[in-house]
């Protein structure tokens, strides 16, 4: 059996993965470590491929607490895990209560994970374009800090996510992006015309420092130029279309 892959950020201060595709025993498109319970895979093969993510963190399936994604900002507060595929809708969870996992789904977004040490708090968040612009990134500081959190002990982790050369993006994510900041156009570069390439874990970066997260770090990947190692909905897309499954990064008090 081969285990499950995945990247550290050796600055965060809890035990963690960023969760590549392989190690699981999901097949076809779904191949191998599809973590989302809501895709069409074999629900048996998904609970496996959990089981698997979070024992490699030393944990058991049943701590392992997800969402109902929804690209929004709402975090909710885990108090007590609750079953597969019976979370909230929201895109960020935190958590003081210690042997919880927190977990986010991917396939190009961005997943953070944070944590204060001092105050034994957690968090993951799901940080698409339009979560990151509405400020899910500081609706999660925010609520961490209403767990006896400080910003600037918080240490925050970019999990892999689609990179600049592979995010062309059209006018309407690069007005939105403009109209949240006066900093916005750092992060694009010019592409076709009327495109441009959009910088997601550069963007999510600085939305961190505006909130006062005292270390973040970016852990470097491009999920949609790496097909062997990431889902990508954007290299889904290119190609036509399709099922496709969704890679996990967790998080452990």
């Amino acid at each position: 059996m081969i285990a499950p892959a995945a990247l550290t950020c050796a600055d965060l201060p809890a035990p963690h993965g960023f969760f590549t595709r392989q190690g699981g025993v999901s097949l076809g498109p779904y191949a191998s470590l599809n973590c989302r319970v809501s895709s069409a895979d074999d629900p048996v093969a998904v609970r496996e491929n959990r089981a698997r993510a979070a024992r490699a963190l030393g944990t058991d399936a049943a701590n392992l607490v997800g969402l109902t994604q929804v690209h929004g900002i709402e975090v909710a507060t885990v108090e007590d895990p609750w079953p597969a595929g019976r979370g909230p809708r929201a895109d960020a969870l935190v958590c003081r209560v210690r042997g919880v996992a927190l977990g986010i789904v991917t396939a190009d977004c961005a997943p953070v994970l944070f944590a204060d040490a001092s105050a034994g708090v957690i968090g993951a968040a799901h940080a698409g374009w339009r979560g990151a612009v509405a400020g899910v990134l500081e609706a999660t500081v925010a609520a961490m800090t209403g767990l006896g959190a400080d910003p600037g002990r918080i240490v925050a982790a970019i999990g892999p996510c689609i990179g600049q050369d592979s995010y062309e993006v059209g006018a309407d994510l690069h007005a939105a992006v403009l109209a949240a900041g006066d900093q916005g156009q750092a992060f694009f570069r010019p592409g076709r015309p009327g495109h441009w390439q959009f910088d997601l874990p550069g963007y999510c970066a600085a939305r961190l420092a505006h909130a006062g997260v005292g270390t973040w770090r970016v852990v470097a990947a491009d999920t949609c130029a790496e097909p062997e190692r990431f889902f990508s909905h954007r290299r889904r897309t290119l190609a036509g279309g399709g099922p496709i499954g969704h890679q996990i990064s967790i998080i452990t008090g």
